[in-house]
C-alpha cells in the first residue's frame, strides 16, 4: 500500500526540541533544554480536592460532551483576570495555547500568505503556521523585541505579526513600555493585526511587565494565554481572546478539530481558581524561578569568564539566551555537550530567516541550583574544548599550506 501525502504534510517537520528531549532521557544528563515547568509548582493536593468536588457535585455533567466555546464559569474567570474590558463571549477555551496557534493559522493563513514574526521566534508557532504554507518574514529585533520601523516597512500585505512581548521564548527578553507603544502604533497605522502570545506573563520576578499589546487595541489583536505555566502543562488548557467579529470562525475551526476541550479538566481548573488561588500560588512559582535564574546567571558569570560568551539576564519566565564565541556552531556543540552530560537547545530552529548559528537557549526552571552549577561548568568546558579544536584545526591548515 502506498500512501500519498498531502502537500502540507510534506512541510511538517519534527520539533527540534522534542527530538533533543529524547537524547536527554539518557541517565546522568542534566537537561537545560526543555521548556517544562518545574513539577515542584504543580498543586497536586488542590487538584485532588477539586477532582473529588467536581465528581461529587456534577459527575455526569463533567464526563459528558460540552460546549465548544468552553465552560462558562472558566470563560468568565479568564475574562475577569485580564487587564482590559473583555466579555466572556470573546473567550475561547483551547486544548493548550498551542491549539490556539493552530486555529489562527487555519482561519487567517492561505498558501503564500505573508506573516511576520520576531527574530528569533517561538518554534512551536512556526510549526503551527507551516502546514498552511505561509511565507514567514522575520522582523528585525533587539533586546526589547521587534523594531517598530522595520515592522512598518514589512507590514504591507502581511496577514498578521506574531509576538511574545513578555519573557519571550526563546530569548527571555521583554518588550518595554515605549517599544509596546511604538509597535502598537505602527501596527495600527498599517492595519496589521497582532497575535499576542503570553504564556509567561505572570512569571515576573521583581516587576510586572507593561500592559499587553491587546489592551491598547483589542479589535486589532488576538490574545493567547495558558494555564500550563501557572498550574500544570498536563492539563492541556489554554485560551484565546478574539474580537467578536472574528470569534465565530475560530470557534468553527475548533469544532472541526476536537469538538471541545475536555470539560472535566475545565471544571477542575475553575474549581481550583476559586477564592483567588492563583494570587497565592503564582508568587511561589516566581520565587522559585527567580532563585534558579540567579543560580544560572552566577554560574555563567563564573564559568564562562574569558570565553567571549554573551548572555542576557531575563526578568521573568523560564529561559536565558546565549551567544557563543565566533566560529562555534551551537548545533554541532550539542553533541559534545551531551557527552559531558548537559543538554541545551540550539538557537537555529527558532529563526524564520537566516539563523544565528552561535545562539542557544537554556531553561533554568527544572534543574536544581546544584544541577545548574554542574551543568554550566560542563557547558563551559565543552566550549573551551570546541575552541581548542578550532584553534588546532586552524594551525594544521596553516602548516599544511606552508608545507
Amino acid at each position: 500500500m502506498t500512501w500519498t501525502l498531502a502537500a502540507r504534510a510534506e512541510k511538517m517537520n519534527p520539533s527540534a526540541i522534542r527530538e533533543i528531549l529524547k537524547v536527554t532521557e539518557r541517565p546522568n544528563v542534566i537537561s537545560l533544554a526543555g521548556g517544562l515547568p518545574s513539577p515542584k509548582t504543580f498543586p497536586v493536593t488542590e487538584f485532588a480536592a477539586a477532582c473529588a468536588e467536581v465528581l461529587a457535585t456534577d459527575g455526569q455533567g463533567a464526563l459528558q460532551y460540552a460546549a465548544s466555546e468552553g465552560y462558562a464559569p472558566l470563560r468568565r474567570a479568564v475574562a475577569d483576570m485580564l487587564p482590559w474590558d473583555v466579555s466572556p463571549e470573546q473567550v475561547l477555551i483551547t486544548t493548550g495555547s498551542q491549539q490556539g496557534l493552530d486555529l489562527i493559522a487555519k482561519v487567517l493563513i492561505d498558501p503564500g500568505s505573508k506573516v511576520l514574526v520576531e527574530t528569533p521566534t517561538y518554534l512551536g508557532a512556526l510549526q503551527a503556521f507551516s502546514p498552511m504554507e505561509p511565507r514567514a518574514v522575520s522582523v528585525a529585533s533587539d533586546t526589547e523585541g521587534v523594531l517598530a520601523d522595520d515592522l512598518a516597512e514589512k507590514a504591507k500585505d502581511a496577514r498578521f505579526i506574531y509576538l511574545l512581548p513578555n519573557f519571550q521564548n526563546p530569548t527571555g527578553r521583554t518588550m518595554s513600555e515605549a517599544r509596546r507603544a511604538a509597535v502598537s502604533a505602527a501596527a495600527q497605522a498599517a492595519g496589521l493585526p497582532i497575535i499576542e502570545d503570553n504564556p509567561y506573563g505572570e512569571l515576573w520576578f521583581d516587576q510586572a511587565p507593561p500592559l499587553p499589546l491587546t489592551a491598547r487595541n483589542p479589535e486589532g489583536c488576538i490574545y493567547l494565554g495558558s494555564f500550563s505555566k501557572v498550574l500544570a502543562p498536563g492539563l492541556r488548557l489554554g485560551f484565546l481572546v478574539a474580537p467578536k467579529a472574528l470569534y465565530p470562525k475560530l470557534l468553527q475551526a475548533k469544532q472541526a478539530v476536537d469538538l471541545h476541550t475536555p470539560i472535566f479538566t475545565q471544571r477542575m481548573v475553575a474549581t481550583v481558581m476559586q477564592g483567588g488561588f492563583l494570587d497565592q500560588h503564582v508568587p511561589k512559582i516566581r520565587a522559585l524561578y527567580k532563585a534558579q535564574r540567579d543560580a544560572m546567571v552566577s554560574a555563567l558569570q563564573r564559568e564562562m569568564k574569558g570565553l567571549d560568551v554573551e548572555f542576557n539576564v531575563p526578568q521573568g519566565g523560564m529561559f536565558l539566551w546565549l551567544r557563543m564565541p565566533e566560529g562555534i556552531d551551537a548545533t554541532a556543540l550539542l553533541a559534545q555537550a551531551v557527552e559531558r552530560n548537559v543538554a541545551f537547545v540550539p538557537g537555529a530552529p527558532f529563526y524564520a530567516g537566516e539563523p544565528d548559528a552561535r545562539t542557544l537557549r537554556l531553561s533554568f526552571v527544572t534543574a536544581s541550583e546544584a544541577q545548574i552549577a554542574t551543568a554550566i561548568a560542563a557547558l563551559a568546558e565543552t566550549v573551551r574544548e570546541a575552541l581548542a579544536q578550532r584553534t588546532a584545526a586552524r594551525v594544521h591548515q596553516q602548516l599544511a599550506a606552508a608545507a
